[in-house]
């Protein structure tokens, strides 16, 4: 049932993707810049912005976790976005491969559910204020001693506003209902960060995240990272993380690979 599920994602992702590809132009328009890639990584803040219509971005990434003395890894992280519209993309999140490195204390090894979803541009103004409202589902296709067994919904507000040349202010705030055990825990996840743009390749940021469950203990978060754009359409990302609350991780450190691509047109199409 898994294995068709994750069929039927992919095969969903990839009819919407080529929907995309062939409907909505009447002729070839002329060659342009590429738009410099933004992606949702590494922050725990997505991007305000979404892909530019007709880019694939396929984000990538490897994070090692401590808590409590166990160590894991996951990977790859694999974030697909597809711009539908020069306001909307479509998003699937690859299934990430988590390994621990104590499976004797209840913590396992395997895969991870797929999500699908969608994100909408709600305010688009570079100058003073971009918002955007992201909606996910999650399908139970991990491994049985990682997987939630349950559908569980996601909804984000992803903003951000420039407060000088060089900074940015943007924040989130998701709301979540991962199924556990027989019943749904609704968790809010605030955060917030300060960007700083130190050339016009690179730039780095700070940030406070929180997990605030109906059930259960809060979790805060400091997280510091970087990323450098080798070319308008790569990047690369530096992250690290230290927990701030007893029930948070102990620590993270991760980095990734993001990569930025125009889809090919042989043929316009008028779906109208």
């Amino acid at each position: 049932m898994r294995h068709q599920l994750l069929i039927v994602g992919l095969r969903l992702s990839w009819i919407l993707i080529g929907t995309a590809s062939l409907c909505g132009q009447d002729q070839a328009s002329a060659p342009s810049a590429p738009p410099t890639i933004t992606t949702d990584r590494p922050a725990i803040t997505d991007s305000s912005s979404v892909a530019p219509k007709s880019y694939l971005l396929l984000e990538n990434g490897l994070a090692e976790t401590g808590s409590q003395g166990q160590r894991s890894f996951d990977f790859p992280e694999t974030l697909v976005r597809f711009g539908l519209s020069s306001k909307a993309e479509f998003r699937f999140a690859v299934p990430d491969y988590f390994q621990n490195s104590n499976v004797e204390r209840n913590f396992a090894s395997g895969w991870g559910n797929l999500s699908l979803g969608v994100k909408q541009q709600l305010v688009a103004s570079s100058e003073s204020f971009d918002a955007s409202v992201i909606v996910m589902l999650s399908f139970p296709t991990g491994a049985k001693t990682i997987s939630s067994h349950g559908y569980d919904p996601q909804f984000l507000l992803p903003w951000s506003h420039p407060i000088s040349k060089n900074w940015t202010t943007a924040g989130m705030f998701a709301l979540s209902w991962p199924t556990q055990g027989a019943t749904r825990n609704l968790i809010g996840q605030p955060s917030f960060l300060f960007d700083r743009q130190i050339t016009n390749r690179w730039d780095a940021f700070i940030e406070y995240a929180g997990d605030f469950p109906q059930r259960g203990t809060p979790q805060h978060l400091l997280h510091l990272g970087t990323a450098f754009k080798i070319t308008p359409n790569q990047q690369i990302d530096f992250h690290v993380g230290f927990g701030l609350s007893s029930a948070a991780v102990d620590h993270l450190i991760g980095f990734g690979y993001s990569l930025q691509a125009r889809m090919i047109h042989r043929a316009k199409y008028n779906c109208s």
